[in-house]
Parts: C-alpha cells; sequence; structure tokens
C-alpha cells in the first residue's frame, strides 16, 4: 500500500520532568524470544527501581523466569509455562509479574511502558497507544519482523490484563527523528522513498539512556557503541543523533549475533537469481543465519566464541571481523562528526568484554583515542554502577563504559508523556 508522506514530528525531549510527582510505571521491553521487565518508581529525574526480571528461553522447554527486588539477591525459577510469550503464554508472563508485584506489597502500576522497536513511517516520538497507533504499529511490522509481532502482542495483552492503564510506546527510532537528510535519505528512487523507506536507527532508548546519565558531561562530539546481539554506532552531536550505522530495519549496519550488518546488495539479488531463495528464505538468513554465527559456524555468543580458543581460527575471525566492522563505522562517525571527544561502550559485549573494546581501539591513536589496558581489564558497570573511564589519561578523546538502561529510560518517557497529557487537561477545559 502507497503511503503518502509524513513531516517528521520531533521527539519527545529527554529532560524537563516535573519536579515532585511521584508516579510508578511497569517498563515492558521485548525482544525477539525474551522479555525484560521493570517496575519504577519515578518522581521528577529521579527513577527507582522497585522490581525487574526477565523472561528467557521463549517457547523452549528450559524457558526460566526471573524476578529480582530491589535490594534482594537475584531468585530465579524454571518457569512452569515452556510456551512463555506465545500466546496463551504472554497471558501467564504477565500474570508472574503481577503476583511478583503483589507478593511484596508493591504499588500498582499507573502506566505501561513498551519498548518499540520500529515506529515505521507514520510514527517517530514516543506516544500514547490507543486503536490509531495500534494500527500504525501493525504497519511497521515490515520493517522489523524479528521484533514486532512479540511486541504487538504483549501491547494486546496488557492492554486486556491491565484494563484502564495507559499504555505507551517507547520507539527505539524516536532518538533519530530528526536525523539530517544527508544522513536519512537513502540512494533509492522517490517513488520508494516516499513510501517510508529511510535510514531510521535504532538502540535509541539505549543512546536516550547514556545522554540522561552523562547530564552535562556530555561533550559536543560523542560516538555511542551499542554493542550486544544487536550492534549499532551512533554519532551524537550536541545530544542529538546526526548518523547511525543502522538503517531502514535493525539487520543493517556492523556485523551481530545473527544479523548480517551491512551486505552488497548483488549478494541478495544472486541468491534470488541462481539459488532459489524466496523473501521468506533471505529473511531467515539475514537475520538468523548470518554474522558472528555464520562465520564462526559455532555459536552467536561472544562469550562462547572466547572460550573456543585461539586454535578455533573460524571463531577468532568472527571476533576479528565484528572489531573490525565496529572500528570502520567508529571511524566513520568520527568524520561525520568532524572529530571526537568521546567513546561510549554500552550493551552486552561493550559492557563486559575487555577484549573486544581493547581490539576496537587498537590502531586508533590517529584520532587521539588510546585505551588504559588496566583501567580496560578492571571495568565492571554492573546496573548500579557509575559509567567507569578507560582512556589512557593525558589523551583528547575519552572513552567510557557505560550500561544501558533501557528499561529505566521506558519509565522516564512514559512518565514524561502522562505528565503532558495531565497538563493538558486544563488547557483544554479552559479553551471550553
Amino acid at each position: 500500500m502507497r503511503m503518502s508522506p509524513t513531516p517528521v514530528l520531533p521527539a519527545v525531549p529527554v529532560g524537563d520532568p516535573v519536579p515532585g510527582v511521584e508516579r510508578v510505571v511497569l517498563s515492558l521491553n521485548a525482544g525477539s524470544s525474551s522479555l525484560k521487565f521493570g517496575l519504577y518508581r519515578v518522581v521528577g529525574a529521579s527513577v527507582e527501581e522497585l522490581m525487574s526480571g526477565e523472561a528467557q528461553s521463549v517457547g523452549e522447554a528450559q524457558s526460566r523466569f526471573e524476578i529480582r527486588y530491589a535490594g534482594d539477591e537475584p531468585q530465579a525459577q524454571a518457569s512452569a509455562h515452556p510456551e512463555l510469550l506465545h500466546r496463551p503464554g504472554l497471558a501467564a508472563t504477565l500474570a508472574h509479574i503481577r503476583e511478583g508485584m503483589a507478593h511484596r506489597r508493591l504499588p500498582a502500576p499507573q502506566a505501561i511502558g513498551h519498548r518499540i522497536v520500529h515506529g515505521g513511517p507514520r510514527l517517530n516520538r514516543h506516544c500514547l497507544i490507543d486503536d490509531v497507533v495500534r494500527h500504525q504499529l501493525e504497519s511497521a511490522t515490515a520493517f522489523a519482523p524479528v521484533h514486532m509481532p512479540l511486541a504487538l502482542a504483549l501491547i494486546d495483552c496488557a492492554r486486556d490484563q491491565f484494563r484502564g492503564l495507559p499504555q505507551i510506546a517507547c520507539l527505539d527510532t524516536s532518538f533519530h527523528a530528526n536525523l539530517p537528510r544527508v544522513a536519512s535519505v537513502l540512494p533509492l528512487p522517490r517513488a520508494l522513498r516516499i513510501e517510508g523507506l529511510r535510514r531510521y536507527g535504532f538502540h535509541g532508548l539505549s543512546c536516550e539512556s547514556i545522554l540522561h546519565r552523562l547530564g552535562a558531561d556530555c561533550p559536543a562530539r560523542a560516538v555511542i557503541a551499542h554493542l550486544g546481539s544487536g550492534a549499532s554506532i551512533t554519532a551524537v552531536r550536541d545530544g542529538m543523533s546526526i548518523d547511525t550505522s543502522m538503517g531502514l530495519t535493525p539487520t543493517g549496519g556492523v556485523i551481530m549475533g545473527t544479523r548480517s550488518g551491512d551486505l552488497d546488495p548483488g549478494i541478495l539479488i544472486y541468491l534470488l537469481r541462481n539459488k532459489g531463495y524466496d523473501a521468506n528464505a533471505l529473511e531467515q538468513l539475514v537475520d538468523l543465519g548470518s554474522g558472528l554465527l555464520a562465520i564462526s559456524g559455532l555459536d552467536a555468543d561472544m562469550r562462547r566464541l572466547h572460550r573456543a580458543g585461539p586454535g578455533d581460527i573460524d571463531a577468532q575471525l568472527a571476533i576479528a571481523i565484528f572489531c573490525r566492522t565496529v572500528r570502520k563505522q567508529i571511524a566513520a562517525m568520527t568524520a561525520v562528526l568532524e572529530g571526537l571527544d568521546l567513546l561510549v561502550f554500552t550493551g552486552g559485549i561493550g559492557e563486559n568484554d575487555a577484549v573486544v573494546r581493547a581490539a576496537i581501539c587498537r590502531g586508533m591513536s590517529w584520532v587521539g583515542l588510546e585505551l588504559d589496558e588496566s583501567r580496560n581489564a578492571a571495568a565492571a558497570v554492573g546496573w548500579s554502577a557509575q559509567p567507569a573511564e578507560i582512556g589512557a589519561a593525558g589523551r583528547p578523546v575519552r572513552v567510557i563504559v557505560a550500561a544501558s538502561r533501557e528499561d529505566e529510560q521506558i519509565a522516564r518517557c512514559s512518565e514524561r508523556l502522562l505528565a503532558q497529557r495531565e497538563s493538558a487537561r486544563p488547557a483544554a477545559r479552559a479553551t471550553a
């Protein structure tokens, strides 16, 4: 279906919280096969975690449900629902979460915030979910087919189980909504571009959370390297995204655990024409059968590749290619920024893998970037820890490791939207 052009709207601002107003928000962060959640008390700029957890190994016999309460040691229990996160497993998962809140007599949420990977061409800012927004999110499934079906099912289930509560879509694409045209426009005919084919960018909630934590300590030119099973590199100038490695979908950019990253389009044409691939087979290949998994022939998990040791040539090659593509993107973003003041490592690999961080930064002294080996090896940035400085002293580019707090950012954005809605009501009544 052809879509008319839609003006890009500004993202909901990260700053300017409403002081003194307390709200409780349940954050739901659906991946392709997992669900992270957190219950947060939000007062102005302060966000307090009350409870968090994750449903893992979705759809498998060994699926697990883990719940953690603020101040407690983690508690984990095998889920009684192997079908977890597949209908009707979603209802069971949300029931587990509700039981967890009741068990500790935690306050009930006043809103549910959902991480949404792709808002599509018509949604480019965090927003309240109504039937129209729900339909627009469904239309965006074509752009993120691995993530969106589960996210939509979760919205439907949450609207059913938490009747009457505002449901809020927190878009990963929102942070990049105001990319300059030189970065967002793809080299395609106008007829395709007006249907929404452009660079969107992802991991926006992660970027927002990093910038919130840095506050005034964030310099003018920063690169955020979100490295995990999904990975992207974003150039940030004065707190705004001006370029990013992912494009129309979360498949592009650097290589990832099972995703290809950027490919010569001719490869896809070759597979269609000469190998009998269809769209489904291509989607399976580039989203689930490529990246670290394909190169190593072993695993998509960087930890497993490290454990394979130097004797496994393919595993070592996969690690080397990953580090090389990330380094190339950091260099490209440095060129876009016309220099670099700060490099931030975040995401599961970025926060925990000192070997990969060192390999990425090796040979980048030409941009003024150099690691301190002992700082890098010792860096530990658990959820509650402050960002860790790992750059060599006296170098012009700071390098830090900072934990990504997407779920906390979902709570913060949700609270802001509730505050905006409430502040608009008196104005509307006065106008009437």
